[in-house]
């Protein structure tokens, strides 16, 4: 995904009332701008870091722009504007670049599908191939030695995914959780079961009923964000019986 103009940037101050964010900008002018992350963004918020934003031409907006990257407590950067994820993994896909999921004939998003009144992320269709579901979820949450988990917040909206992939799988087609990793130096992945231990169970079912688990590390900087290589995930997860 390139990014035109590049992004701006800055030195990040502070994050409040869950869409604000206080950064200094080049000119060294304190500036209100959006942020898109609804999640605690653990280990995101450094004052006195640096930052990066982008700014837009729309008027109608109340904030001028958008957090778009920050640095963690490790010194990596991470993306955390959650509208991006959907498009990084859909060009991947459009570009061949996940094994798991070429030679479909069709992609949608934001499809409605399920019980509970949800929208898939991306809807691969294929006459032969059949439906594959693909679910996409942003990850910023570090840790230590290359390590990242999700969520970085109690998720229920999370769990429901899980339980209207699963119901996918039970009707015959394909689902797939995809985890869009943009932190920089990310090696392996792994579920934050002390953040959110029912998501962490949901998840263990999930993957016990089939449903495929997919972990992509972004390459980051201020003139694009691509997916880079697939990353080990899930390895200790504990999957209790059905």
């Amino acid at each position: 995904m390139k990014i035109t103009p590049p992004l701006l940037p800055a030195v990040f101050e502070r994050r409040y009332k869950r869409f604000f964010s206080d950064v200094i900008d080049a000119k060294g002018r304190t500036i209100t701008i959006h942020c898109a992350n609804t999640g605690s963004m653990k280990n995101c918020l450094v004052p006195g870091s640096a930052c990066w934003y982008s700014l837009s031409d729309n008027p109608n907006r109340k904030l001028p722009g958008t957090l778009e990257l920050v640095t963690t407590v490790n010194g990596q950067l991470a993306g955390v504007n959650t509208s991006r994820p959907n498009h990084l993994v859909r060009e991947a896909i459009e570009s061949g670049l996940i094994p798991e999921l070429r030679d479909y004939q069709q992609m949608r998003s934001e499809v409605r599908y399920g019980a509970e009144n949800s929208r898939i992320d991306l809807l691969l269709e294929d006459p032969l191939r059949g439906r594959c579901y693909v679910e996409v979820k942003n990850v910023t949450l570090e840790k230590t030695g290359g390590l990242v988990a999700f969520p970085d917040a109690v998720t229920s909206r999370g769990t429901k995914h899980l339980r209207e992939l699963m119901a996918m799988i039970k009707q015959g087609h394909r689902a797939v959780l995809f985890f869009c990793v943009q932190i920089t130096g990310a090696q392996r992945m792994e579920v934050a079961a002390d953040i959110d231990p029912v998501y962490a169970e949901t998840l263990a079912k999930a993957v016990a009923a089939g449903v495929e688990v997919l972990a992509w590390r972004a390459e980051l900087c201020d003139r694009e964000i691509v997916l880079e290589r697939a990353i080990p995930c899930l390895q200790d997860l504990t999957v209790p019986e059905l």
